[in-house]
């Protein structure tokens, strides 16, 4: 998939260091360096400087120990400008570490209340700008003292999350202590006081950018008081009287842009400012619902004023505001950021409007409101695009934020639009994305590797992820120290191991070792890089090449881990399916048998079908299923008290899904291949449930729960279990009615072991009336067994197929008998030497049970089959030739038994010749 420039290599650890080989040397230059060994340290100062810049803060710290050189350059005041803490836990300590280089800091982003506490400690008193994200738990006392350490600040912004603990007191206290704010952003504030808007427009006589975004109360007059102002936003709050809006907003007289989006304004308000404001550019109303439903609202044309909403075209709109610009449309953003000529208005208003549209389409993506499709086609989608090219960092992050969020149908199935996946893939968005997330900034690699993630769901998307080298870009994401990114990441990866043909190179990028290793670097306090990292490995593992990857990498290790340790039941459910992936390449691989060796793998998977969660407990009862195929893990599963949790697992899921029921009676199956846990299973109650199981509507419990079933009667104690539960009825239905044809010839053999005469003798065992009762309710049970069985037989019976076979001999009317009679999937199964035994006992049956045998035997020898070979082997030993040239030339003999018979002959003798070729 990927170009390999020729690099020479030192190495560090683990870890490959690239070093540039270079092909020309000038004179003086040292014998090291022509072998390709630089000295890092000889690099000009102003080039370290610049090699610091592009790194994050962890990587700067990494590098700057490396040295005293470098640790002095590293603390360069141009490289600590700017400090984003969001993805790191900033602590008393952590600040207090950084405090010597953060003297001269202008501009800070942190998340969280902790941090926020911690902020003072920096030292930063230059401080211009703040950014807080995660601010619910903030109060009003770590605001006040933020703002009173930092009287310099001219811009401070808390959300897009509520600041449920701020009160106007602290907005007081920020009016006080800041008078060069010049933009104020804040979140969910419940009240927002007059007083405190009165002393903002007293003490801060330069702030000209206001959000109140999502407050419950606003004071309307109290705004109209602050004349500095040129922009306002107070999108999303609730309880705004329009009629004082629209009396006295109209009169600032700075005002350019305001924004009402998300609120319940109508066109009167509208009307009105439009109408009444000298100062006013724009208003946008972006998912107002009361001006939407109004169906006679025109939008009043107003030259040098715009409105933008959902029903109007916004980029024509914006464009309509230049005056020297000649480009119109979709290209206005584009242009204005090309343009050389520079209009500080303008350029401010163009900031604001990338601010509060990337906010508002944002907030429209997470609530999702009907009847905004053709807005998101048109608009919606390209907007986002546009703004994710923006220079302003917090917009490009809403941009990819919401183009990960919009295309969301139905979060917890993964449903996204098709329509708005693919119009973000047309109109380039992928590219957008993938450059993102090559940026050095986490902020913005975390928030492109969810959108690439999101929209990598769809089939169409995903592959031109895939060919713009996404799976690259991903997978060394993957390795980041940074949880957010390394958790979106795997998500990605999550999404694009869906598809088979994007197996391959996710592995060949390092994608399997580097989500293995997420695992074991987030162990603890991860759970959702965990459960992404468990999903993409579980998809990788169901590929048999990719097993055998992630099984190298220390993945069975890894997974077995989670499925021990980890309580989250998203991480239990991606381990234990993974695992059972890793388990299901048995006759390929020796994963399987590693899996069950892997201490205390057995055990937890037992333990998860106890959880209260189904999802944990279908995929850890598939797992099981799979390992039981293993003889080792067979035993071992029921010395881990197995037997017991499967049987009580599948008393409790006649109700459950389809999926629950299916892999429970599967595991049961698996197990019952074991004489001694077929006993056990019995003994614990198991044959009730199985019983019930194989009454479901689902074709796939059908098999697996008749599978087990016919495990099951192979004792003729469960036999006889069987006959007293009502098995008899369900078992006759299955093979008669299901669906399945696998499904109907399990069941019919389960019926032939039950009445091939060996339970008669047990069910002798007891008094002489118990003796007498049971067999009268057998005799009716053995009628309705053996009638269905034949007219099971019968269905694979082509009246003028067997008639020309049993006339001639020829190999051609045989294998028209043998392609009329086969069942595909019986090629699968595998029987043991009692097995065909008892089969090859049952040819010697005078009743239906001599054509129920051959039709088995043909089943299971066909050439071709996964074990025909097996079974060929253990029917020479026990002599079946014999019994079965007797079957085909007995007088008496049904016509099926004898062309069965014939059948089962000739295909002995091919496998007999195949391994004389093989010697």
């Amino acid at each position: 998939m990927s170009r390999r420039l020729r690099r020479k290599v030192s190495r560090k650890g683990k870890e490959k260091v690239v070093a540039h080989s270079y092909t020309e040397f000038e004179e003086g230059v040292s014998t090291s360096e022509r072998n390709g060994d630089v000295d890092w340290t000889c690099l000009p100062d102003d080039t370290v400087i610049q090699l610091f810049s592009c790194l994050n803060y962890r990587d700067r710290a990494s590098l700057a120990s490396s040295c005293k050189t470098w640790r002095c350059l590293s603390a360069s005041s141009c490289l600590w400008n700017s400090l984003d803490l969001r993805a790191h836990k900033c602590d008393l300590a952590m600040a207090s570490s950084l405090a010597s280089r953060c003297r001269n800091l202008q501009k800070l982003r942190f998340r969280g209340a902790e941090s926020a506490d911690a902020i003072i400690f920096l030292q930063a008193r230059n401080l211009r700008e703040i950014s807080g994200d995660y601010c619910r738990k903030i109060t009003d006392a770590t605001l006040s003292v933020i703002a009173a350490r930092h009287e310099l600040l001219e811009c401070l912004q808390l959300g897009p999350d509520f600041c449920e603990r701020i009160t106007s007191d602290a907005i007081k206290q920020i009016a006080f202590c800041c008078p060069k704010l010049t933009k104020l952003r804040l979140s969910g504030i419940r009240d927002v006081q007059g007083d405190a808007i009165n002393a903002l427009g007293k003490h801060c006589l330069h702030l000209i950018d206001v959000g109140f975004l999502d407050c419950l109360k606003v004071d309307e007059l109290a705004l109209g008081n602050v004349a500095s102002l040129r922009f306002l936003s107070v999108a999303g709050t609730s309880n705004l009287k329009w009629g004082v809006v629209s009396h006295v907003w109209h009169k600032l007289p700075n005002l350019v842009g305001l924004d009402v989006s998300r609120t319940d304004v109508g066109p009167a308000a509208i009307s009105r400012l439009l109408n009444l404001s000298l100062s006013l550019k724009v208003l946008c109303a972006l998912n107002c619902p009361v001006l939407e439903g109004d169906v006679n609202f025109i939008v009043p044309k107003i030259k040098g004023k715009s409105l933008l909403a959902h029903f109007t075209d916004i980029f024509e709109g914006i464009a309509s505001l230049f005056v020297d610009i000649t480009s119109k449309g979709k290209t206005v953003f584009l242009d204005w950021r090309n343009s050389k000529k520079t209009h500080k208005c303008m350029d401010e208003m163009m900031s604001w409007f990338e601010w509060i549209l990337s906010h508002s389409l944002l907030r429209s993506a997470e609530n999702n409101p009907q009847g905004l499709d053709d807005f998101w086609l048109k608009q919606g989608a390209p907007l986002l695009l546009i703004l994710m090219q923006s220079s302003q960092e917090d917009v490009q992050e809403r941009a990819a934020t919401g183009l990960a969020t919009f295309v969301v149908i139905d979060d917890e199935h993964a449903s996204i639009d098709r329509g708005r996946a693919e119009a973000v893939m047309r109109d380039g968005g992928i590219r957008l994305l993938l450059d993102l997330a090559k940026s050095w900034r986490e902020g913005l690699q975390s928030e492109a590797a969810k959108a690439i993630a999101n929209l990598s769901v769809n089939v169409n998307v995903a592959k031109a992820v895939a060919e713009e080298g996404g799976i690259d870009i991903l997978a060394s994401l993957a390795r980041s120290m940074n949880r957010l990114v390394a958790e979106e990441a795997a998500g990605g990866l999550w999404n694009l191991s869906v598809g088979e043909e994007h197996k391959g190179a996710i592995a060949e990028a390092g994608g399997v070792k580097a989500l293995v290793d997420l695992i074991f670097k987030w162990s603890s306090g991860g759970d959702g890089v965990l459960e992404r990292a468990a999903g993409a490995l579980a998809n990788l593992a169901a590929d048999d090449k990719c097993s055998m990857e992630v099984a190298l990498a220390g993945g069975v290790h890894a997974l077995v881990m989670l499925a021990r340790n980890c309580k989250f039941e998203g991480v239990q459910e991606q381990a234990a399916r993974a695992l059972a992936n890793l388990a299901a390449h048995g006759d390929s691989n020796g994963n399987n048998a590693a899996v069950g060796q892997e201490v205390g793998a057995l055990e937890a998977l037992v333990q998860l079908t106890r959880s209260p969660h189904e999802g944990v407990r279908q995929e850890a009862a598939g797992a099981l299923w799979n390992l039981s195929f293993d003889d080792r893990n067979r035993e071992a599963i029921a010395s881990a008290g197995g037997v017991e949790a499967l049987v009580a697992l599948a008393q409790t899921c006649s109700n459950a899904s389809p999926g629950l029921q299916e892999r429970a009676a599967g595991a049961l199956w698996g197990l019952s291949v074991s004489e001694a846990n077929s006993v056990a299973i019995g003994r614990e109650g198991g044959v009730a449930p199985l019983i019930a199981l194989a009454r479901s509507d689902a074709e796939d419990v059908h098999e697996t729960a008749a599978g087990a079933l016919w495990n099951l009667a192979f004792n003729p104690g469960n036999a006889l279990r069987i006959v007293e539960e009502g098995g008899v009825p369900a078992l006759v239905h299955l093979c008669s009615s299901s669906v399945s044809k696998m499904a109907r010839f399990m069941a019919a053999l389960a019926l032939a072991y039950m009445f091939d005469g060996r339970m008669d003798e047990y069910a002798l065992v007891g008094t002489s009336s118990e003796s007498t009762s049971k067999i009268v309710s057998l005799d009716g049970s053995r009628r309705m067994a053996l009638k269905h069985i034949e007219a099971f037989i019968l269905m694979f019976s082509d009246r003028q197929a067997f008639t020309a076979a049993a006339a001639s001999s020829a190999p051609a009317a045989l294998a028209e008998v043998t392609e009329g009679a086969r069942i595909q999937e019986a090629g699968h199964l595998r029987c043991s030497g009692a097995e065909i035994g008892r089969f090859i006992s049952m040819l010697k049956n005078p009743s239906v049970l001599k054509a129920c045998a051959a039709f088995a035997l043909l089943q299971f020898t066909i050439p071709g089959g996964r074990h025909a070979l097996h079974h060929a082997k253990l029917m020479q030993n026990a002599g079946a030739a014999r019994v079965l040239r007797a079957t085909a030339a007995a007088a008496t003999a049904p016509i099926e038994a004898k062309i069965f018979a014939r059948i089962v002959l000739r295909n002995l003798e091919h496998h007999q010749a195949e391994s004389s070729k093989g010697l």
